[in-house]
């Protein structure tokens, strides 16, 4: 049973998973693809991101992703993840500004 999602005022949800080829972050757009760059994701209130976190888990297989979940986001340009867990993945390692994911497109 999927956990409640309960918004701060201005969040919402994107959807996110792992790339089974190389294990790489990946955002789902609005356009049904996949994106390294969070900057991409679409922007889901909590009914919508229900409905297309279970099409995308039943898809995941088909589109090359693996363990599909929704986070909260700020609801700005790109988006900024709530938690350091998804900083870090939608960001990169804390470690070092080389190995960090590029922000622009």
């Amino acid at each position: 049973m999927k956990r409640p999602v309960r918004l701060e005022p201005g969040q919402k949800l994107v959807l996110t998973a792992n790339r089974l080829l190389d294990g790489r972050t990946v955002w789902w757009c609005a356009d049904g693809t996949w994106n390294l760059h969070i900057g991409c994701a679409a922007l889901l209130d909590a009914d919508e991101a229900e409905a297309l976190l279970s099409r995308a888990s039943e898809q995941a297989q088909r589109d090359g992703v693996v363990g599909v979940y929704d986070t909260a986001v700020q609801a700005v340009v790109p988006p900024e993840p709530v938690t350091v867990r998804e900083k870090i993945r939608a960001h990169g390692p804390t470690v070092h500004p080389e190995f960090a994911v590029e922000t622009e497109q």
